[in-house]
């Protein structure tokens, strides 16, 4: 149980670096004209803006995928429990992520009434986070005859 937390604790790191990358690059787009229009009130949008891109990002990834890249580089993947991940899904699983104090709070909520291993809103998705082993196929040899 440990080492799923560890494991989801740095894909949620990696995620935020991605996410945290990305709000800088829009910045850096966006800067130049908010002071050349001398419309610096549009900054006041600034935390609306990134939490909507937060909630885009993990709703997509695991929507589509299973899993962000931060997830996928740790090995792990959301999976639904009974059907297929869908956006819905992600997208109820993820709202607690726009800001820190939901996530702990949906953390503490979750560990405190339910399975250590789920969040409260993992439960509300009935979706889980789990461990996936890569499944190497084996190429069959393709044989050469020669007559």
């Amino acid at each position: 149980m440990q080492g799923l937390w560890s494991r989801r604790f740095v894909a949620l790191i990696i995620d935020v670096v991605i996410i945290s990358l990305f709000s800088w690059i829009l910045v850096a787009v966006i800067y130049p004209v908010v002071a050349f229009t001398n419309s610096f009130q549009v900054l006041g949008f600034w935390l609306p803006l990134v939490a909507v891109i937060i909630i885009v990002y993990f709703t997509y990834f695991e929507g589509k995928y299973g899993a962000t890249p931060g997830k996928t580089l740790m090995k792990l993947k959301v999976k639904a429990q009974n059907g297929d991940m869908s956006y819905m899904k992600a997208f109820i699983r993820n709202l607690s992520k726009i800001l820190w104090l939901p996530l702990i709070v949906d953390l503490i909520v979750g560990f405190a009434f339910g399975s250590p291993r789920k969040l409260y809103l993992d439960r509300l998705a009935k979706t889980e986070v789990v461990k996936f082993e890569e499944v190497k196929k084996s190429k069959p040899k393709l044989e050469h005859s020669t007559s």
